[in-house]
């Protein structure tokens, strides 16, 4: 991975992280990568490999276990003009480094008025679906997502895994930026190495409809795809949309594209209470409340944690249960 690919080769979304990380660092010499077993073993789902081998063991560093450190120095390094990229292995682990981002990284811009800025990107693989024991399995982008002055980027593709990858490097405040690990080598997909950056903030319309609104993120766009062919069999036309930043949200597309279908049915991986799907509801209420045919549905897991993997698929949303909320919308009266 790393090396200059073809415009007709498939890569994962995995390699497609790896492939951004490798351009960026060619391209500016202040990005820096480091976290645990980044370096030698090329992380523990091998996404910084070869980053060692290409630019060194100054840029490419292998931490201690100690994600408190890792944020801490993440902030020192970004306020004094670096570009960390950093790993956190598992979402379920980051919790140690969230008064760093929570108390600094977020706060820097604001508490120097602008003298300085925290230009730094977390990494980190999230969700279920891969067999992980506890910590391993966690969806809270709602944490990142409640803290004004975090970024929260969550790629659903191997091209947005790149293109919003370099986009959140360039970003000169901190972007968090989680990886769904359900679909790090799923779905491969042409890909070339062209530099070329995905617009933050930004929702991505992967399907055209005009009879409801599918909106999701992460790994469950995978199953919301599949749930609007399955409309399309039965004369639903869905429309499909990937909110991929969900801190700042681009209102203004699912609005338009909910006042258009006047059905909405929000799908995500997190627990459902206080989720962004919650969020995202109460906004669009606000804005197309007239347009609105029924009432919109959310489909996401229980408020419970996440379960050992003989309970996984029962509590990842499934195309089944999105079947079923389409089916009372487009059955209310």
């Amino acid at each position: 991975m790393g090396e200059t690919k073809a415009a007709n080769e498939k890569l994962t979304l995995l390699e497609a992280v790896n492939l951004a990380l490798h351009r960026a660092m060619r391209e500016d010499e202040n990005v820096v990568v480091f976290g645990e077993d980044v370096g030698v073993n090329g992380g523990v789902f091998r996404a910084t490999q070869g980053l060692r081998d290409s630019f060194g063991f100054k840029r490419v560093i292998d931490t201690p276990l100690a994600e408190t450190m890792i944020g801490g120095l993440a902030v020192g390094m970004a306020a004094q003009g670096l570009k960390p990229v950093v790993e956190i292995q598992f979402l379920g682990f980051i919790y140690a480094a969230m008064d760093q981002l929570v108390s600094h990284a977020s706060r820097l811009r604001n508490r120097t008025r602008g003298r300085l800025s925290c230009p730094l990107v977390l990494r980190s693989p999230m969700g279920a679906g891969i067999r992980a024991p506890e910590h391993h399995s966690e969806s809270t982008e709602a944490l990142f997502a409640h803290i004004p002055g975090l970024r929260v980027v969550i790629p659903s593709s191997p091209a947005r895994a790149y293109g919003l990858l370099l986009a959140a490097i360039d970003d000169p405040d901190p972007v968090i930026f989680l990886e769904p690990t359900r679909l790090y080598r799923m779905n491969p997909q042409p890909l070339v190495d062209d530099g070329i950056r995905l617009p933050l903030d930004t929702c991505f319309t992967l399907r055209e409809g005009s009879d409801i609104t599918l909106i999701s993120w992460g790994a469950s766009v995978h199953e919301t795809l599949q749930a609007a062919a399955a409309l399309s069999e039965q004369g639903v036309s869905a429309e499909v949309i990937d909110v991929a930043c969900i801190k700042p949200l681009d209102l203004d597309t699912l609005e338009a594209s909910v006042r258009k279908t006047g059905r909405c049915v929000i799908v995500h991986e997190a627990p459902r209470s206080c989720g962004v799907g919650a969020e995202i509801a109460a906004s669009l209420y606000e804005r197309v409340f007239l347009d609105l045919q029924a009432p919109i549905q959310r489909v996401t897991a229980p408020d419970i944690p996440p379960p050992l993997y003989r309970l996984e698929q029962l509590y990842i949303p499934g195309v089944d249960d999105i079947l079923a909320a389409c089916d009372t919308l487009l059955s209310y009266s």
